[in-house]
C-alpha cells in the first residue's frame, strides 16, 4: 500500500501498536470477555527479552514452535507455546501439520474441505411439485378406456367373423364403433377444438406417439363404422338401390372388420407408450409394462363383450380372450407394482392403489366365472360384466398413479439420486479414446 494514502498510515500504527502492546490490548484472543474490563497479563521472569522462553543451550526458542503447535495467550506481542498455554490454562492450538479431526477426506487420500451444507432432501420451492402435474381430468382416463374397448371388440368381431358366430361378429362391430366414437368424443373435449385434431393430421411423425395415435384413429375409425353399418345390410329392402346396398355391404364390412382387426393392436397399446413418452416418474419409468397392461385390458374387456351379449355356444373365443388378457393385464400390474422400487408406490397406495387391487379382483372372478359358466347364460353375463368394471379400474388406476407421482418431489429427486449414485459407483468410463495405456 502507497505511503502517501492515509489508509497505509493507518494499517501501520495499528501494526506498530499491536507489537507494543499486544493484542490483550486491541480485542485480541484472551484480552477481554465480553464488553467487560480489560485483562493485563502478569509477565513471566523466567521469560527472555521479546517474550521467548529459553531454549536448550540458553537461547530463545520462537513462541508458537514449541511441539510443534501454538496457542495464543494474553500476554503482550506473542503468542505462547503449548507449555505456556497449560500454564495459563489455555488449550493448545493443534500443530500445524496435522489434519483437523472431523474433516472429510477427498478420494484419492487428498485433503477436502469441511462441507457446510446439509444435504438437500426432496422438497421443492415453497413445497411446490418439482414436475407439474398433468392437467388431464377423467375424460382422459375415459378415452383409455373407450379406445381398448373399442381395440378388443374388433378383434372379438374379427375372431367371430372367421370361425362363423354372427352374434358374436354383430356384437363386436356395434360395440367397437360406438367405443371408438366416444373415445373421440374424450379426446376432442380434452383438446378443445376439433379443429385440433383435424390440425393433428397435417404431419405424420414416428417420432410421435401422439401423432400415430391420431393417424391410427383415423383409419380405425372409418373401418369399424363401415363394419358395423354393414350388419345393418338386413334390414334393407332386397330390390332397388337399396336392394343393391344390401348385397354390397356384407363383403365390404367383411373387408372393413379385418382392416379394424389388423389396427386394433396399435390402438390398444399406443396409449400405453404415450403415457410412458411423458416426463411423470411413474408412467415415464414403466415404459415396458404399460403396453401388455393396456393391451391384456383390452382383450379382457372385449371379451367382456362377448360374454355379455353372445350366447354361451357362440361365447368360446371370448372366453379365451378373457383367459390370454387376464394374463397380459395381471403380469403387467404386479411388475409395475413390484419392479420399479419407489415408484410401485403410487400404483400401491391412495386411488390408485384402491382402483388396481379391485381391478385384479374383477379380472379373476371374470376368467373364473367364463370357464366355470360355459353353459349359464346369467354366470357368463356377470363374468362379462367384471370384465369390463376390471378394464374401468385398471386405466384410471394406471391414471391416478401417474398423476400422484407427480405431484410428490420425492418420485422425482430420489429416483434421480439413485441414478447419480450408481453412475458414480461405476466410476470414469474409460473404454473411450486416450484410455489406452499410450493415450491411444
Amino acid at each position: 500500500m502507497s505511503p502517501e494514502r492515509p489508509v497505509g498510515d493507518l494499517f501501520r500504527r495499528f501494526r506498530d501498536r499491536l507489537a507494543v502492546e499486544g493484542p490483550h490490548r486491541l480485542g485480541g484472543p484472551g484480552g477481554h470477555t465480553g464488553h467487560g474490563a480489560k485483562v493485563t497479563p502478569t509477565p513471566d521472569p523466567a521469560r527472555g527479552a521479546g517474550g521467548a522462553w529459553p531454549g536448550a543451550n540458553g537461547g530463545p526458542v520462537p513462541a508458537g514452535r514449541e511441539g510443534g503447535s501454538r496457542a495464543t495467550a494474553g500476554d503482550p506481542g506473542t503468542s505462547r507455546t503449548d507449555v505456556g498455554a497449560r500454564e495459563a490454562g489455555l488449550a493448545p492450538y493443534p500443530p500445524r501439520d496435522v489434519e483437523p479431526a472431523g474433516r472429510p477426506r477427498r478420494r484419492g487420500g487428498r485433503g477436502g474441505e469441511q462441507l457446510t451444507v446439509p444435504p438437500a432432501t426432496f422438497t421443492s420451492y415453497y413445497g411446490r411439485p418439482i414436475l407439474k402435474a398433468p392437467v388431464w381430468k377423467w375424460d382422459i382416463a375415459a378415452y383409455l378406456f373407450t379406445g381398448g374397448l373399442a381395440a378388443g371388440s374388433s378383434l372379438l368381431a374379427a375372431g367371430g367373423q372367421l370361425t362363423g358366430r354372427p352374434a358374436l361378429r354383430r356384437a363386436g362391430r356395434v360395440t367397437s364403433l360406438a367405443a371408438v366414437s366416444a373415445s373421440a368424443y374424450f379426446l376432442v373435449n380434452d383438446l378443445g377444438k376439433p379443429s385440433r385434431f383435424h390440425h393433428m393430421l397435417r404431419v405424420a411423425k414416428l417420432t410421435s406417439p401422439m401423432s400415430m395415435g391420431t393417424w391410427i384413429l383415423t383409419a380405425f375409425g372409418p373401418a369399424a363404422g363401415v363394419a358395423a353399418v354393414a350388419e345393418a345390410a338386413s334390414w334393407l329392402p332386397e330390390r332397388g338401390l337399396l336392394g343393391l346396398g344390401r348385397r354390397l355391404l356384407p363383403p365390404a364390412g367383411n373387408a372393413a372388420g379385418l382392416v379394424a382387426a389388423v389396427t386394433a393392436p396399435a390402438l390398444a397399446t399406443y396409449t400405453g407408450v404415450l403415457l410412458a413418452d411423458t416426463a411423470v416418474p411413474a408412467w415415464h419409468e414403466a415404459y415396458p409394462e404399460l403396453p401388455t397392461i393396456f393391451a391384456g385390458s383390452a382383450l379382457a374387456s372385449g371379451a367382456g363383450v362377448g360374454l355379455l351379449t353372445a350366447p354361451p355356444a357362440q361365447a368360446g373365443p371370448a372366453r379365451r380372450f378373457a383367459v390370454a388378457g387376464a394374463a397380459l393385464e395381471l403380469w403387467g400390474s404386479h411388475r409395475v407394482e413390484n419392479r420399479l422400487g419407489l415408484l410401485s408406490e403410487p400404483y400401491a397406495t391412495g386411488t390408485a392403489g384402491r382402483l388396481l387391487r379391485a381391478g385384479r379382483a374383477l379380472t379373476a372372478a371374470g376368467v373364473a366365472g367364463a370357464l366355470v359358466g360355459r353353459r349359464s347364460r346369467v354366470l357368463c353375463a356377470l363374468s362379462g360384466g367384471a370384465l369390463l368394471a376390471a378394464s374401468v379400474c385398471t386405466r384410471f388406476g394406471i391414471f391416478h398413479g401417474g398423476v400422484a407421482s407427480a405431484k410428490d418431489p420425492k418420485y422425482t429427486v430420489v429416483p434421480q439420486r439413485e441414478r447419480a449414485r450408481r453412475r458414480e459407483s461405476r466410476g470414469p468410463d474409460v473404454s473411450g479414446p486416450g484410455a489406452g495405456p499410450n493415450g491411444g
